[in-house]
């Protein structure tokens, strides 16, 4: 059973509403593929080994959280974009992108899973008067080193903890991928821990002199919930094929 492009990001429009977001990239349809998709492929990023592993399984569309044309980056199409813009072009794979968006999704979203997964409760905004803000803070019994354990064992990799691991922990925050500089956030959210992807050399300084708790888990191991979240729903609600396709990402 196949279902209409325009009807596939008709729903994702309508889920996560790209249009309440000023974001550094287009959400949603990115490269235009076969009008028909009876196969969903989902991944973090648009790499090229994403590209040749949704050709090898046969997608029409492909669904990711990093897509292209960032602002800010070089226009011309040459060397890597124009590889994978050829790849996409010439299989007729459609590229569909949601970054904040697919961020922010209060049940399917990346900080929602994440959330879910480590069975944070209570789970509200981090920054409630900023609607750009997509981070989230919540409660859990817990350790610094016991939540870091946990996310080591939910990731596959060993995450960054600066701080006691005794260090009791209540209150939570976290915002998935590059948001090391919702620190700030976090400390005056009451945290006692901010978890994230990655780390920068200031938020070393913050986390010790400001007495929180920071773990850094990966940028592409804390975002590969929400795209799978995703894409299972709409596989689900247009009876499509999914497959999750997992590059490995040491960042």
């Amino acid at each position: 059973m196949s279902t209409p492009l325009t009807e596939v990001i008709k729903w994702l429009d309508d889920t996560l509403q790209p249009q309440q977001f000023r974001d550094y990239c287009p959400n949603g349809l990115q490269v235009e593929g076969r009008a028909q998709v009876r196969k969903l492929a989902t991944a973090v990023t648009a790499s090229q080994d994403v590209l040749d592993s949704a050709v090898e399984w046969g997608a029409d569309a492909l669904l990711v959280h990093h897509g292209y044309f960032w602002k800010g980056e070089a226009q011309p199409v040459v060397g890597m974009k124009r590889r994978r813009l050829a790849t996409l072009l010439e299989h007729e794979i459609s590229l569909l992108a949601y970054h904040l968006p697919l961020d922010a999704h209060p049940q399917l979203g990346n900080n929602a899973q994440l959330g879910q997964l480590l069975g944070i409760s209570g789970s509200a905004p981090l920054q409630p008067d900023d609607p750009a803000s997509v981070g989230n803070v919540g409660m859990l019994a817990s350790s610094a080193g016991e939540l870091a354990s946990r996310l080591a064992e939910l990731t596959g990799r060993e995450p960054l903890l600066i701080g006691d691991p005794q260090h009791v922990v209540t209150r939570v925050a976290w915002c998935t991928g590059a948001a090391q500089s919702y620190i700030d956030a976090a400390v005056a959210a009451g945290a006692d821990v901010f978890v994230t992807g990655e780390v920068s050399e200031p938020t070393v300084h913050i986390a010790r002199e400001e007495g929180i708790a920071f773990i850094a888990a990966g940028h592409h191991a804390t975002e590969r919930y929400g795209v799978q979240a995703v894409g299972a729903a709409l596989a689900e609600a247009h009876a499509l094929q999914h497959r999750f396709l997992d590059i490995d990402n040491p960042v």
